[in-house]
């Protein structure tokens, strides 16, 4: 199994934009589905975006949460070593701890939802917007 683990948190304001990366140390993340979750103090993670396996020259299944469909974007590097959560016009309810977690054997929608009993996880990065 891979290792994940996350950067690229920070503090911005509001509007800003960060390109949050999780890279995988070990297996590389070509099979598995990929996630980024996010918790606020006191509460559960939710799924934010969370993407297929490497399929090569087809693009991979996404799902996104609708409150940041057209604000945050999930790519993965082409050694599928990394998957980056690229988000543009930050809001403060946007500000969490952002993890990112791989599957084997799921959808992106399922994935996302809570569908899934993941063990596979990074330890998390901190972002934060300011209004």
């Amino acid at each position: 199994q891979p290792q994940l683990v996350e950067s690229g948190g920070g503090l911005v304001q509001r509007g800003g934009s960060l390109i949050l990366s999780c890279v995988a140390y070990g297996d590389t993340l070509k099979n598995y589905f990929v996630g980024w979750f996010r918790q606020y103090p006191g509460q559960e993670r939710e799924g934010v975006l969370c993407v297929g396996p490497d399929q090569g020259s087809h693009s991979p299944s996404i799902y996104y949460r609708d409150s940041v469909n057209g604000r945050f974007t999930i790519s993965r590097d082409k050694d599928n070593r990394a998957v980056f959560l690229q988000m543009i016009n930050l809001q403060p309810e946007d500000t969490g701890v952002y993890y990112c977690a791989a599957h084997l054997f799921t959808t992106p929608r399922t994935m996302c939802n809570g569908g899934e009993d993941l063990n596979l996880w990074g330890q998390g990065t901190q972002v934060t917007v300011s209004t």
